[in-house]
């Protein structure tokens, strides 16, 4: 996975753009040739590790092999492995294969100097999405001055998945386990190695991403070996009071993932003595049935990439001390009730009898109750709680909470939903699907001028924008992204996330 920096730099040479439609770059693995439109020189489907599959299926990400020539890189690389798209804009086009670990990368096709670079990893529970949707196309942030690179990562049982017999045919401290997150890293070690080639400063990156991508961004903020490979991070919807199960130790309530892989062998019928060579021979869409439960089976803690659950380390002081822009939507997970089955509706309960009427009054009884606790449980109070405790390392840390809603599209809820937020930050609202307003595109406007000048800066703010205050200066202050334009203020509904706070403490000290 590393690779002496004093070589990266021999091979880190940008080619003179001597075809302003098709310019090259020369990377440590070749030559690849991208395409330009509209300013922004786009480089598509490049390797960054080598296809898992065969005996690599379920093994840390190795090196690509290099090239001769020169490799086109105007279409994307397929998607990775996972199950129907279920509508989501975040998935990308088909076709999908193993070979998968491929990223793509925007850049001002004019640039003077090294640019900030910003690395986003997507969302999908770790079970879908991809680096390819047009969602995520990065051509609009590019046109602000950064270099913006989108990573395919393995998902699902080829990501996040052990077995007994795995184990005993792996060397005893080979990584296992977190294959996705290792891709991740793998990804931000390719942009180290590489990004100079594209106009990208490798010592200046900032990792952004949302939903299970914003769990991924405090886990790498969390994994030793992911530290110098990053400067900063954003963390869109991406929770932060998980509890993440261990690679091989069962825990009451929380089965290990070599218990899960096992449960999972016998559903799909196979026998009770399966090797590893038979494991790998298992043909992938197999793999997808039943599909894993991101909160209860794809959050791993493996004991070398991953060796706490986040909200400890953060406790602790042990995440990178980087500087964080963190924040939810307004309306998550409104269609989830506490009563519903599955991970998230079973959050509460633990609650004592005291503690749900406490709550139930807090949102005025049980309508308010019913649409927004298990959004408060999942995302509001763990980002004001994150916050707090990066604030409290010294780094700049800035909150926020999105509540812009189309008029052509109102919720029910009234809110923003989980994941509405994103093509405001790519800035490709003509991505889903239907007429957005003025309104709208004065939103994007905003967010994408807050995250890129992060990314440029450290600090969102900018001339013509309002202040974002930090957090450790304004405790409990954050941005929110409201229809008309955003605003400072103070964290809405302390109340009942004092009480979920409360909550929290008592279950898990």
């Amino acid at each position: 996975m590393f690779l002496p920096l004093a070589l990266a730099a021999l091979a880190m040479t940008l080619s003179p753009l001597q075809d302003p439609v098709r310019p090259t770059a020369v990377t440590v693995q070749g030559q690849v040739r991208g395409v330009v439109d509209d300013g922004v020189a786009a480089f598509k489907g490049l390797p960054y590790a080598a296809p898992p599959v065969g005996d690599l299926r379920w093994a840390p990400p190795r090196l690509p092999a290099g090239w001769t020539g020169v490799r086109d890189a105007a279409g994307y690389g397929p998607l990775c492995i996972q199950p129907p798209a279920n509508g989501d804009p975040g998935v990308g086009p088909l076709p999908m294969s193993e070979d998968c670990l491929t990223l793509n990368v925007w850049t001002p096709a004019a640039r003077a100097a090294p640019l900030p670079v910003m690395v986003w990893i997507h969302g999908g529970g770790y079970n879908n999405g991809s680096g390819t949707a047009a969602l995520y196309d990065g051509s609009a942030l590019a046109r602000r001055g950064v270099v913006v690179v989108t990573i395919n990562y393995r998902l699902g049982r080829l990501g996040f998945f052990d077995h007994p017999a795995l184990a005993a045919d792996r060397a005893a401290d080979q990584s296992a386990g977190n294959y996705g997150v290792m891709d991740q890293i793998a990804a931000l070690e390719w942009v180290r190695d590489n990004i100079a080639a594209f106009g990208g400063d490798p010592g200046s990156v900032t990792i952004f991403g949302e939903s299970a991508g914003g769990v991924a961004v405090t886990q790498l903020m969390i994994a030793p070996s992911a530290r110098g490979l990053f400067h900063r991070a954003v963390v869109q919807s991406g929770m932060g009071r998980q509890r993440s199960a261990e690679l091989a130790l069962d825990r009451p309530g929380r089965p290990s993932a070599r218990t899960l892989g096992l449960a999972w062998a016998r559903s799909a019928g196979l026998p009770a003595g399966v090797t590893a060579d038979a494991l790998r021979a298992v043909p992938a869409e197999r793999l997808l049935a039943p599909m894993p439960a991101f909160y209860s089976d794809n959050l791993l803690i493996d004991g070398r990439i991953l060796t706490e659950d986040v909200v400890e380390a953060f406790a602790a002081g042990r995440q990178a001390p980087v500087p964080l822009i963190l924040g939810t939507n307004s309306a998550e997970f409104w269609w989830i009730r506490p009563s519903d089955a599955g991970a998230y509706g079973r959050t509460d309960d633990a609650m004592t009898e005291a503690e749900h009427d406490a709550l139930l009054a807090a949102y005025g009884g049980p309508e308010g109750h019913d649409q927004h606790l298990v959004s408060d449980l999942i995302f509001s109070e763990p980002a004001r709680h994150l916050a707090r405790l990066h604030a409290r390392t010294g780094a700049p840390t800035f909150l926020y909470r999105f509540d812009v809603v189309a008029e052509s599209n109102p919720e029910p809820s009234g809110g923003a939903t989980h994941a509405s937020e994103r093509p405001y930050v790519f800035e490709t609202l003509h991505t889903v699907g239907r007429p957005l307003g003025a309104r709208d595109h004065r939103a994007s406007d905003a967010m994408a001028g807050y995250w890129t000048d992060f990314a440029r800066a450290s600090d969102p703010n900018g001339p013509g924008r309002p202040a974002w205050p930090q957090f450790a200066a304004q405790p409990d202050a954050l941005l929110e992204f409201t229809n008309d334009g955003p605003v400072a203020r103070s964290v809405p509904h302390a109340g009942r996330l004092d009480l979920i706070e409360a909550f929290y403490a008592r279950i898990r000290p």
